[in-house]
């Protein structure tokens, strides 16, 4: 076994470094901090970044590996592109940029979920001892830790990525630009309960669901960061708050380094799950291996195949719509259709 130690508190788990200065732009206070040397630093990341590293280390040693997968593999055609927005930005069509930051900001705030709510204690329904395993931190302080990195903590005034995306929203276009806007009602696949492992009980495999499914939205947030920033720093838009943009380009960069925490957790969440054994309904077992590639492999196709090319077409028809509208409409199109 790995000579780190692999039991820790929750207390631990959700300790911070040492910051020189608070985290504040626009007046807001935002999590994480700022350290001596100028540079960002994650929030309740002194303990759980080194405690990852030791539950990776140790998950080798038993033979297993982190989950493989990437964002690499949601590449792909997207409706629209950077440079369609870039497009849109000029012609003064600006509303679907801002929609696209107030809704990743809201759907950040919904991630909240994982620090308000009770787990199914996973150990019930695994065969070997987790206690010196990531996914026996679970309901000790990892999914409260990943939670308020999404919704921050309200009742102290402290902004998490949902406050972190508003402010980069409004460092570009201005408070108030567009109409408030809210995200579809579920960004997870719709399982609408249906087995894909009805082998073991259905709470854990809501369990299961739900990591994989945060996975893959972790992975549609990380190719959006490349993106978002190419934007926010393009010399010819937004170019009457050059700074400003600068400076939220920065702030998703914070954002992005938050996440990398998020998907490196993930990863070993499903890896440390492949490595053991469930327990099934009728008193037997189920290779861990089998059950996540199994569900996965139904994921990757809707996240892959399904879901993109009905979210594309979507997206073409409104903003061709919204194209329409404007005073030299068919210019700003062939623009458009060029750019994708």
């Amino acid at each position: 076994m790995s000579s780190q130690r692999l039991t820790y508190s929750q207390e631990e788990l959700l300790a911070d470094h040492e910051y020189a200065q608070d985290h504040v732009v626009m007046g807001q206070r935002l999590h994480g901090g700022i350290l001596a040397d100028g540079t960002y630093q994650p929030p309740r990341a002194l303990v759980r970044e080194p405690a990852f590293e030791a539950w990776e280390a140790a998950l080798r040693q038993r033979g297993g590996e982190p989950f493989g997968a990437s964002a690499a593999l949601l590449e792909g055609v997207k409706m629209p592109s950077a440079d369609q927005q870039l497009v849109l930005l000029r012609n003064d069509l600006g509303l679907s940029f801002w929609n696209t930051l107030t809704i990743t900001g809201k759907i950040e705030a919904k991630g909240r979920l994982l620090a308000e709510i009770q787990f199914p204690d996973l150990q019930d329904a695994i065969v070997d001892d987790i206690s010196e395993m990531a996914i026996g931190h679970l309901n000790k302080g990892l999914l409260l830790a990943h939670g308020l990195d999404e919704g921050g903590l309200p009742e102290q005034g402290i902004g998490g990525h949902d406050a972190m995306w508003f402010v980069a929203r409004d460092l570009v276009f201005g408070a108030g630009a567009f109409p408030d806007v809210e995200p579809p009602e579920n960004i997870g696949r719709e399982d609408a309960g249906s087995r894909y492992v009805p082998e073991i009980a259905p709470e854990i495999e809501g369990m299961v669901s739900f990591l994989a499914n945060l996975l893959i939205i972790e992975f549609r947030a990380e190719l959006g960061f490349a993106d978002t920033q190419e934007i926010m720093r393009s010399p010819d838009v937004f170019t009457d708050r050059r700074d400003d943009a600068e400076l939220a380009a920065e702030i998703v960069e914070r954002i992005r380094t938050d996440e990398g925490i998020h998907v490196r957790s993930l990863n070993l969440y499903l890896g440390e799950m492949r490595s053991v054994s469930f327990k099934t309904l009728d008193g037997g077992q189920v290779s861990g291996a089998d059950l996540i590639d199994r569900f996965w492999a139904g994921l990757v196709k809707w996240a892959t195949v399904d879901q993109p090319a009905l979210n594309a077409e979507e997206s073409r028809k409104m903003l061709h719509d919204r194209i329409a509208a404007h005073g030299d409409a068919e210019r700003v199109l062939a623009e458009f259709v060029a750019a994708a």
